[in-house]
């Protein structure tokens, strides 16, 4: 499973039904891009360093997913595929489906956007 920005986060407060999902996951991934977003998030949080602490732990808990040559074929594809669809999705998370397409893993999201991918699976909790 990879997890989006609002999963990370999601998981980083302690939302028990994110928490769940990711415990019964084989296995848990996060995109360097999530990583970048989180971090921008964090640093102007007044708990800036409880969840830069928590960051640190967890990082032995997933492993982070880079950018590569080959991601990027799967974003090309699927910029084209949603420029005929007609639905855009935000950059990073063109990029977050991209690395979900390449290793063949859904994504834990609340952003429902992610459904306009084809060959993605979107997780989400209420």
């Amino acid at each position: 499973m990879i997890l989006d920005t609002n999963a990370l986060s999601a998981f980083a407060d302690g939302v028990s039904p994110v928490v769940q999902q990711i415990a019964a996951a084989d296995e848990l991934h996060v995109p360097v891009i999530v990583l970048g977003e989180y971090r921008f998030g964090i640093a102007t949080s007044r708990r800036r360093r409880d969840y830069e602490a928590w960051l640190a732990r967890g990082r032995a808990f997933w492993n982070v997913l880079p950018i590569l040559e080959e991601t990027a074929t799967h974003y090309a594809s699927i910029r084209q595929q949603l420029k005929k669809a007609g639905g855009p999705l935000p950059a990073n998370d063109v990029w977050i489906a991209a690395l979900a397409r390449q290793h063949d893993l859904p994504v834990l999201s609340r952003d429902a956007h992610f459904d306009a991918v084809p060959g993605l699976t979107r997780l989400s909790w209420h």
